[in-house]
């Protein structure tokens, strides 16, 4: 038998003991404890999707016809491969872009979305208060529920973009262009791969409405959410902040709203009409980019809506390397869709984009907390790409090469 070797035992010393004996202050506001404690932006869906009701998360989550188009973009990101650069000094890393001529303190922004406040009655006003807070732009939505107007008096600091469905009516449409410009939004990002709504079937399921009715079922649901109901009932009424008034269905807005007369002359018709920066939004053929050379805007959005409109749609990472070379940096190119997590944007970057922009990100983070949830987001998305950035061994956004992020298919890495 060999010799014990065990630790003799004896008592703690009380001073031993002090430092493990630390407690966290218990935190009252369920929503910053909530979403405290999300590590990912799944984290914050999970927990959005615990406390929304079914109608307003699968809006939100949801995508057109068979939802392949995002699940394809999401695992096109995860596909992606990262070749790190090691022993190099990354102690202080930048995460500054330059958009539209002026700084952003990160890679992304806050996307446009309609209807928001049916996610958290905080609505648009804790994503554009946030976004303020981070130094990065905001994009308020023809479709939001929070007027022009209203945004930049409850959040008058930080960059607010307008984000444009043209009418039928073009005078609304002009109504609604003059309105921004009034008010001090820089940029318009005109979405032109709406001719008609998408399919989105989860929305045709759950008997979608705005704002949403208390019939049997989402009573049954309501039972189980009783603060989100509370937080909707006991404030402004949910409405579109864009029209007086509506009466019929959001089907039926949306056959008012989308025009599938929209053209390449409209394009010249916003650039007379819209004195600011100009994005085109929903671009997803190289060609299509390449069109807008001879019009005079200033960037697009490579974009299948989230996934919302075209089911098997491009995915706008693949687009990425064409559409560089096709408007070479005569044009911004952003992206959005199937973003999840700092290393998409990074990968992003890193394969030709300017700019990146989170929609269902931030709405997770709205939904699972308001403001403190959109907070959330941005902080876990900065950290990511700080990390990533780390990790990889550069010290600048301008530094990323399509060698650091391997997309399927393309050849591995030949640097010594």
């Amino acid at each position: 038998m060999g010799t014990s070797h065990r630790q003799p035992r004896r008592l703690p010393r009380p001073r031993e003991l002090a430092p493990l004996l630390q407690f966290d202050r218990p935190e009252l506001n369920a929503s910053r404890r909530r979403t405290r404690r999300a590590a990912t932006i799944e984290d914050l869906r999970l927990a959005a999707r615990r406390r929304a009701p079914r109608a307003p998360f699968d809006y939100t989550d949801g995508a057109a016809g068979d939802e392949s188009s995002l699940r394809r973009a999401r695992r096109r990101f995860s596909e992606v491969e990262l070749q790190p650069a090691v022993l190099r000094d990354v102690a202080a890393v930048n995460t500054e872009r330059t958009v539209l001529g002026r700084a952003s303190a990160l890679p992304f922004g806050i996307a446009p979305t309609g209807f928001t406040r049916m996610m958290h009655t905080a609505g648009e006003i804790a994503g554009a208060g946030a976004a303020a807070a981070a130094g990065i732009p905001f994009a308020l939505s023809t479709m939001g529920t929070t007027s022009i107007e209203d945004l930049t008096a409850a959040v008058p600091q930080g960059r607010k973009f307008f984000q444009l469905y043209l009418w039928k009516d073009r005078e609304r449409s002009k109504d609604l262009i003059e309105r921004a410009a009034a008010a001090g939004y820089e940029a318009l990002l005109v979405t032109v791969d709406v001719p008609t709504a998408g399919g989105r079937h989860r929305d045709t399921r759950n008997g979608l409405t705005i704002p949403p009715r208390l019939t049997l079922r989402t009573a049954l649901d309501a039972a189980t959410r009783p603060a989100w109901w509370f937080d909707l009932l006991t404030t402004q009424p949910l409405a579109f902040a864009t029209l007086d008034s509506w009466p019929g269905t959001v089907a039926d807005l949306l056959d008012v709203m989308f025009d599938p007369t929209v053209s390449w002359s409209d394009l010249d018709w916003l650039r007379e009409v819209w004195p600011g920066r100009l994005l085109v939004k929903g671009i997803q053929t190289a060609h299509d980019a390449q069109r807008l050379l001879s019009h005079d805007v200033d960037g697009l959005i490579l974009s299948s809506h989230g996934g919302r409109q075209l089911e098997r749609a491009p995915v706008p990472l693949d687009l990425l390397p064409s559409v560089r070379d096709a408007v070479q940096d005569r044009l911004e190119v952003h992206i959005d869709t199937g973003i999840m997590n700092g290393v998409d944007i990074i990968t992003a970057l890193a394969h030709g984009a300017d700019f990146a922009w989170i929609g269902r990100a931030y709405l997770y983070g709205l939904m699972a907390g308001g403001r403190y949830g959109v907070d959330r987001a941005i902080d876990i998305l900065a950290t990511e790409i700080r990390r990533t950035m780390r990790l990889l061994g550069v010290t600048s956004l301008d530094q990323l090469q399509p060698e650091h992020a391997l997309l399927p298919g393309r050849a591995r890495d030949s640097r010594n």
